[in-house]
């Protein structure tokens, strides 16, 4: 028996939603944005060595050219062991230690970007 106010083989709103939700699309499109920061942060490391060492290699600029390129490969750290979770079959939510690291590695590369451009 239906309930009132229903067709025969309708279904509810709430039902079409649970059974249309595709959960593999979001861990998609979470990786895809990694990808996406990852590749950013690339460019960003490769154009500040760069900047730093075309007038020279001095103590400070390699000094600043290496925490740069530590800091890149800590959120490349990161960045790769989430991807690599989102493939499990129900991903996890991300740590808050990694996500701490995330952040600081992030925050670490813009205080060095904005030292380099003063």
């Amino acid at each position: 028996m239906t309930p009132p106010g229903e067709q025969p083989g309708e279904q509810t709103g709430e039902q079409t939603g649970a059974q249309l939700r595709d959960p593999g699309l979001q861990p998609e499109r979470t990786r895809l944005a990694w990808r996406r920061t990852t590749l950013s942060a690339t460019v960003a490391a490769v154009l500040a060595a760069r900047a730093v060492l075309h007038g020279g290699p001095t103590a400070p600029n390699v000094l600043a050219c290496a925490l740069c390129l530590l800091l890149w490969l800590g959120f490349l750290a990161v960045a790769h062991r989430r991807m690599a979770g989102l493939t499990a079959r129900e991903p996890r939510t991300m740590t808050l230690r990694a996500a701490r690291t995330a952040a600081l590695c992030t925050l670490a590369l813009s205080v060095c970007a904005a030292a380099m451009v003063v």
